[in-house]
C-alpha cells in the first residue's frame, strides 16, 4: 500500500518552465518542455517522493508538460541493461481526472532525448483521453498485476498502457524491457540512462488542475 503523505510545507517551489530540485539522488523537474504551447504551471515539493503540481493548460491535444521525478544513471551516460538483475520501481501518483493526460514512467535507453538509436519506453499507469504514438502491437501480461496494451512507432517509442488505472503499485521494469527486447522492439542490451515518473499534461480543460505524487523509488542491482 502506498504511504499516506501530504505536502503542506514545501521545501522547493518553482514556476520556471525548466525549474528543478536535486535531492536524495533524484531530480524533481517542472519540465514544461513544450513551453511555446504551455500555460502556467507551478510545482511544490516536500521531498522527491512527495510533491504536487498545479497546471493550467489549453484545451488542445498536444503534450505541453511532463512534471516528473527521475533518477539519472551514471550521469546520464547509462549502464548496460545486462549488468542488472533487478530494475524495479514503486509509485503513487494521481491525476486530476479532467482534461487530457497520462500519468507515466518515462525510461530512456541508449541515450536521453532525440537521437539516433535512442529508445523511449513509457509505462502508463493512468490515462484520461490520451493516445500513445504509433499503433497497438501486442498485449503484455505482468505477473500478478494488470495487463498492458503495448504501442510502438518507428522512431524508437514503446508504450505499455495499463488496461486498468493504477494509482499506486510497483513495476518490474527489468521484465518489461527484457520482453520488449525479445519482441525486437528495443535493441539488445541497451544502456539504461534515466528512469522517471510523472504526468504528461495535454489539457486541463482550460482551468487549473492538480497532479499529486506521494511515492516513488527506483531499485537497481
Amino acid at each position: 500500500m502506498a504511504p499516506v503523505r501530504s505536502c503542506s510545507n514545501p521545501s522547493f517551489t518553482t514556476s520556471d518552465p525548466d525549474g528543478g530540485w536535486s535531492t536524495a539522488g533524484y531530480y524533481v523537474h517542472n519540465n514544461m518542455w513544450n513551453s511555446g504551447e504551455a500555460g502556467p504551471e507551478t510545482l511544490r515539493a516536500c521531498a522527491y517522493n512527495n510533491w504536487y503540481v498545479d497546471s493550467t493548460q489549453p484545451d488542445t491535444t498536444s503534450v505541453k508538460t511532463y512534471p516528473n521525478v527521475h533518477k539519472d544513471i551514471n550521469d546520464l551516460n547509462g549502464k548496460p541493461f545486462d549488468d542488472y538483475s533487478v530494475i524495479q520501481s514503486s509509485f503513487a501518483g494521481r491525476g486530476p481526472g479532467v482534461g487530457i493526460y497520462d500519468v507515466a514512467y518515462d525510461v530512456w535507453l541508449n541515450g536521453v532525448g532525440d537521437g539516433k538509436g535512442v529508445t523511449e519506453l513509457m509505462v502508463w499507469t493512468e490515462n484520461v483521453k490520451q493516445v500513445p504514438s504509433g499503433s497497438k502491437v501486442a498485449t503484455y501480461a505482468a505477473p500478478g498485476a494488470v495487463d498492458y496494451d503495448v504501442w510502438k512507432d518507428n522512431d524508437g517509442y514503446v508504450a505499455f498502457v495499463a488496461q486498468k488505472t493504477q494509482y499506486s503499485g510497483s513495476v518490474d521494469l527489468k521484465a518489461m524491457i527484457a520482453w520488449a527486447i525479445g519482441k525486437g522492439y528495443i535493441p539488445g542490451n541497451p544502456t539504461v540512462n534515466q528512469i522517471g515518473y510523472g504526468i504528461e499534461f495535454c489539457s486541463t480543460g482550460g482551468g487549473q488542475a492538480r497532479f499529486t505524487l506521494t511515492d516513488f523509488s527506483v531499485t537497481m542491482s
